[in-house]
């Protein structure tokens, strides 16, 4: 039962990275001064897969996220931005997570997410264009990635404290991760203070 109690909720959290990820492609630029520049809502669902599962099927969670929403109303462009854009954020947060939770927080994780996201899209541009004068706008994306991850982080952060079920895989996740059960402790620690 366990694990099939573990295939649903890598589909949830799959599924629901897809329709946040298509309800984000349905709102206008919010950002003009940056062409292209997204708020990263769908990097929420990459946060909870880092804090709740193992690496293979948060990978999982990320790759069918990228495939489902690919599918749904994608083109080979989009397709190469997006996944050069969530797997270097991917490897990144997994990455900056393993310094702990005494030496980051999860909304850092998630701000760190939201400038590798950026910066990797960047490296597909300036490679289709040929040209590196397309890094130009990295301390602008920069910029737009910090603020979006650190808002992106709060809301995953507040999810992860008040939902039971993403709670729950937290703790079951922390019963064989010494990673995880760090930080699942280090949550309990700040809802006692």
């Amino acid at each position: 039962m366990r694990k099939n109690r573990k295939l649903l909720y890598i589909s949830l959290l799959a599924a629901q990275g897809v329709v946040i990820t298509l309800l984000e492609r349905s709102i206008p630029f919010p950002f003009a001064f940056a062409p292209g520049a997204k708020l990263g809502l769908a990097n929420m669902v990459t946060i909870l897969a880092i804090f709740t599962l193992p690496h293979k099927d948060s990978f999982k969670v990320v790759w069918m996220r990228l495939i489902v929403s690919t599918f749904l109303g994608g083109t080979l462009s989009t397709f190469m931005y997006s996944f050069a854009g969530a797997f270097l954020s991917y490897f990144g947060m997994i990455s900056v997570r393993r310094l702990g939770p005494k030496r980051v927080s999860l909304i850092g994780i998630s701000a760190t997410g939201g400038i590798l996201h950026n910066v990797g899209q960047l490296v597909v541009a300036s490679t289709i264009a040929q040209s590196f004068s397309v890094m130009l706008y990295l301390p602008i994306l920069a910029f737009t990635g910090i603020f979006s991850g650190i808002a992106v982080g709060i809301a995953a952060n507040y999810l992860m404290d008040h939902v039971v079920t993403i709670r729950q895989f937290q703790r079951e996740e922390a019963k064989t991760n010494k990673l995880t059960q760090a930080w699942y402790e280090a949550s309990l620690m700040d809802e006692w203070e």
